[in-house]
C-alpha cells in the first residue's frame, strides 16, 4: 500500500470513528490473557450466560480468494459445493465492515450438505499470497472439515484433480487417542495455499447425522479449526464472551498425527467448541513443537491467509458491548448497518480474537 493511500485510509477511519462512537468505541489493541481472567472472574455467570443465550449459531467461514472463477472451480468441480449466491459489493459501509479502503468485493456463497461457506474475491487490488512454508503449528492456520462417507473413495477422487498435499496421506488415528480413535483424516490445499480436511467418522464418533445412510461421498462441514497459543486464554473468548460451549478434548501425538499435520514431533492439545447450531470451532494447541509463527500485526482481510469465523447473534448491540468489555481488538469501527442484504444479514462487524483470527458477528 503507498504511503499516499495509507494516509487517505488513515483519514477515512477517523472520521469513521467518530461518527460510529455513539455505538461502540472499542480499544485500540486487545487485552492480556491475565485481564481477561480477571474481567471475567469478577462476574463469570452474568458474562457467560448472557453471551450463551444471545448465540445464535456459527454460520460457516469465510475465506478470501484470488481468483474467483478459479475457485469457483475448485470447489464445485473438484469439490460437490452448491452455489447459491453471487453479488458484487461496494461502497462506504462496506470499507468500513471490512476495514478495508476502496474495496469492490464479489462474494459467493456455497453450500455443502446443510453447511455454508463464504468466497470473497477483492476486484480492487488485492492482498498478499498465504506464505509458501506456512505449516500448521502457525497461529495463522485455518481449515474447515468437510465430512465423507468414504475416506478412500474421496482421497481417490482429490488425487484425480491433482490436489496439493498438506498431510503425506489419510491418516488413520490410534487407539491410544481414545477421544479421536478411528477417526480418518487428509489435509490438502485449494489452488490459493487454504488448508482444507477431509474426515471420516467411525460409528461411535462424531455428530450422528454423519452415520446416516446416503449415496452422497462428500456430506458437510464438520468443523473449523484454528491454530491457538494458548487454550485457557481462547476458551475465555470464546466462551465468556462469544457464548460458545465446550463440547470435548483430546491430547493428540504420534506418528499418525505428525504425519496428518505434517510436522514432526506434533503434540496437541485439541479442544472442540460448540454453538447452539452450525458447524463447531476447534482449537489446535501445539504443545510440541512450540515454534510456530504469530499472525503478521499487519493482516487485513484481503490477504489470503485471513479468514473469518461467522457467528450470528440475536442481539448485536449486546455482542459488541461484551467484547468491547472483553477487550477484543476490533477491526470494523463499530456496527455497521449494510443498505443492503445482498450478503445474507444487514447488521455486522469485525473482530479479532486473541491470537488474530477473524470473526465476523452479524444479525439478521
Amino acid at each position: 500500500m503507498s504511503i499516499q493511500k495509507s494516509a487517505f485510509y488513515t483519514s477515512l477511519f477517523l472520521s469513521s470513528l467518530l461518527v460510529s462512537q455513539a455505538v461502540l468505541h472499542p480499544p485500540a489493541l486487545s487485552q492480556s490473557p491475565a485481564i481477561l481472567e480477571t474481567q471475567i472472574a469478577a462476574e463469570p455467570q452474568s458474562v457467560q450466560s448472557a453471551a450463551q443465550e444471545n448465540l445464535v449459531a456459527v454460520k460457516g467461514v469465510s475465506l478470501t480468494v484470488s481468483e474467483m472463477n478459479k475457485a469457483l472451480a475448485f470447489y464445485t468441480e473438484v469439490l460437490p459445493f452448491k452455489k447459491i449466491s453471487d453479488v458484487e459489493v461496494a461502497g462506504t459501509e462496506y470499507e468500513r465492515l471490512q476495514g478495508i479502503f476502496g474495496l469492490r468485493m464479489r462474494v459467493v456463497q456455497l453450500q455443502l450438505g446443510r453447511e455454508s461457506i463464504e468466497l470473497i474475491d477483492y476486484l480492487t487490488p488485492g492482498g498478499r499470497p498465504i506464505p509458501v512454508d506456512s505449516r500448521s503449528n502457525d497461529l495463522w492456520f485455518q481449515h474447515m472439515a468437510i465430512v465423507v462417507r468414504d475416506m478412500d473413495a474421496a482421497y481417490k477422487l482429490l488425487r484425480q484433480h491433482n490436489v496439493q498435499h498438506a498431510s503425506t496421506g489419510p491418516q488413520k488415528l490410534p487407539d491410544s487417542i481414545p477421544a479421536a480413535a478411528g477417526i480418518e483424516a487428509f489435509y490438502f490445499r485449494d489452488p490459493d495455499g487454504h488448508n482444507l480436511e477431509i474426515i471420516f467418522f467411525p460409528p461411535d464418533k462424531g455428530d450422528p447425522r454423519w452415520q446416516e445412510p446416503t449415496e452422497e461421498l462428500f456430506l458437510g462441514i464438520d468443523h473449523t479449526a484454528i491454530a491457538t497459543a494458548n487454550t485457557q486464554a481462547s476458551r475465555n473468548f470464546y466462551e465468556n464472551f462469544l457464548g460458545l460451549k465446550l463440547a470435548g478434548q483430546s491430547e493428540n501425538f504420534g506418528t499418525e498425527q505428525e504425519h496428518l499435520n505434517n510436522i514432526f514431533g506434533a503434540r496437541l492439545l485439541i479442544s472442540g467448541l460448540k454453538a447452539p447450531t452450525g458447524p463447531g470451532i476447534e482449537f489446535l494447541d501445539y504443545l510440541a513443537p512450540t515454534n510456530g509463527r504469530p499472525v503478521p500485526i499487519d493482516s487485513k482481510a484481503d490477504d489470503l491467509w485471513q479468514w473469518a469465523t461467522i457467528l450470528q447473534v440475536q442481539n448485536i448491540e449486546q455482542a459488541a458491548n461484551h467484547l468491547h468489555r472483553g477487550g477484543a481488538t476490533f477491526i470494523s469501527p463499530g456496527i455497521i448497518t449494510l443498505p443492503t442484504n445482498k450478503l445474507g444479514f444487514r447488521k455486522g462487524f469485525l473482530i479479532k480474537d486473541p491470537d488474530g483470527h477473524v470473526l465476523r458477528i452479524v444479525q439478521r
